[in-house]
Formats: C-alpha cells, structure tokens, sequence
C-alpha cells in the first residue's frame, strides 16, 4: 500500500481537506504568508552563507592590546586650565 508514496488521488483528498479547513478567503493570505516567510528564510540563509565565505577568505588579523598607564594626566577626569 505505501510501495508507491504519494499517488495522486492523495494529494487531491490533502488539497480539499486543507480548503474545506481553512475556507478559500484564507487560503490566498495563508499563501502570500508563506511566500513571503519563503523569501525572508532564502535571504537571510543566503547572507549567511555570504558572510561565512566572507569570514573564511579573509586571513586572521592579529589582535594588539592597548594598556592603560598610571601617569597623573591619565587618571585626571578634569580639563586642563587654561591661563587667562
């Protein structure tokens, strides 16, 4: 019975159990929704593909690390005065 999957009298029966669910005035929006969700998922996997290929061509920068010294003029939060 299964040998063959999906014969098509099967999805005909899924087609009009599916309009009979949800009426035919929801069937047009539930399909501009997926559509659009379809659309958004390839963009957002595309840009993602995008930056990996990106991230894999570019050679790793090495980091510098910037310490803080303890000079007075440092550790002052007030402005300079200036001479009148």
């Amino acid at each position: 019975m299964l040998r063959n999957g999906l014969e098509p009298w099967h999805l005909l029966v899924v087609a009009i159990m599916v309009i009979l669910l949800f009426g035919s005035k929801k069937l047009p929006e539930a399909a501009r929704g997926l559509g659009k969700s379809m659309r958004i998922l390839k963009s957002e996997a595309k840009a993602m593909k995008e930056e990996s290929d990106v991230a894999e061509s570019v050679p790793a920068q090495p980091t510098t690390v910037h310490t803080v010294t303890d000079s007075p003029a440092a550790a002052s939060t007030e402005p300079p005065a200036t001479a009148h």
